[in-house]
């Protein structure tokens, strides 16, 4: 009994997760051993209670917790909501809430929420009647969390709603021109956007085109993280001896810029081991999503798969200079434990879709 109980998981995923949380928890010590927050052994009890609800989830079944989708989503607004009212506020962003002793990020259960209502929302509809009514109710359901973390504000969190609702479109079989609609409407309300950023948000996109723009002010953040990631070369530095993260050049480099450490103390050869594993996790999710035969669980599977790429690539991306500085952390790597434990309920919802595939 406990042998097919234990054969109905994806272990290779499940291994691939743990192999990141275990670099995430080694690169939060070197980050921070010179400090006295002592953030990996937060980690670490972040890191047990993830994983062991993400091992739990498959036994419970996506299908429940998907009926109980349009609650989470409830919840997360309101949490969402609540920010401003009691939230706290940290470099100049309101986005957190204190429960206790534990700080609470409600822009992570909100994508989670949107996700589930989502899913229940597609998957209830048949995308051959009605559709234009369908695009626009989903549009609505996204268009509420996404205002409120646009407001905190939280642009970077804000980007991740966009790819996970257009895969989950394309999954459910939205037509063609709604896509085409959406993307010649994006080009000319771009000028508008633009003017509703706030200054820091508008300089960091310049500083993005040109880093020296402003070398010791919104650029600095840009030309310290390539350094520190350049500086690593082929082997990298080694394992708690990296400088510009070690010394502070690279401002939160326990958090968002853990990718610097990694870069900078193991090489070019230790972040391809770590992308080796982001390609290796999400290339399981796809063929979970594309062998199911349930739209709900192919719709849930996509935007899980969306949400964490999307992620990975930002984070990566702002990095080594390809994207804007954004304040996203690594999935399953930064330091955080309302982004670890969202991301494991994700995936364990992806794993109770490996699970129940001998049921379609």
């Amino acid at each position: 009994m406990f042998r097919k109980l234990l054969k109905d998981l994806h272990w290779p995923l499940i291994v691939a997760v743990m192999s990141l949380a275990v670099i995430g928890i080694l690169f939060i010590y070197s980050a921070s051993f010179r400090d006295s927050g002592q953030y990996e052994i937060k980690q670490v009890l972040w890191a047990v209670i993830g994983l062991v609800t993400m091992l739990a989830i498959p036994y419970v079944g996506y299908r429940p917790l998907l009926s109980v989708g349009y609650l989470f989503y409830g919840f997360s607004v309101i949490l969402l909501i609540l920010v401003f009212f009691v939230g706290s506020k940290h470099f100049g962003a309101q986005r957190w809430l204190n429960v206790g002793p534990l700080l609470l990020q409600p822009s992570e259960f909100a994508k989670l929420g949107t996700l589930l209502a989502l899913v229940n929302y597609l998957g209830s509809r048949n995308p051959l009647q009605g559709q234009t009514k369908t695009v626009l109710g989903a549009l609505v359901l996204l268009a509420v969390p996404w205002l409120l973390v646009v407001k905190q504000p939280d642009l970077g969190t804000a980007l991740l709603f966009i790819p996970m609702v257009l895969v989950m479109f394309f999954l459910w079989g939205i037509r063609w021109r709604f896509l085409i609609t959406a993307f010649a409407g994006v080009l000319v309300m771009a000028p508008l956007a633009w003017e509703m950023l706030k200054d820091y948000q508008k300089k960091r996109i310049l500083v993005f085109l040109n880093p020296n723009l402003d070398p010791l002010g919104s650029g600095y953040t840009a030309i310290q993280s390539k350094i520190a990631v350049g500086s690593g070369g082929l082997m990298g530095k080694g394992y708690l001896a990296g400088t510009q993260t070690q010394l502070h050049f690279v401002p939160e480099h326990h958090t968002d810029f853990i990718f610097c450490v990694i870069g900078e103390e193991l090489g070019f050869i230790g972040t391809l081991l770590v992308l080796c594993l982001y390609a290796y996790l999400f290339q399981a999710i796809f063929l979970i999503m594309e062998r199911t035969t349930d739209i709900k669980a192919k719709l849930l599977a996509g935007g899980v798969l969306a949400l964490l790429a999307s992620h990975v690539l930002i984070n990566v991306g702002m990095t080594i200079g390809l994207m804007p500085i954004t304040g996203l952390p690594l999935p399953l790597i930064s330091y955080g434990g309302s982004s670890f434990i969202m991301n494991c309920i994700a995936l364990g919802l992806v794993l109770s879709v490996y699970k129940e595939r001998s049921i379609f």
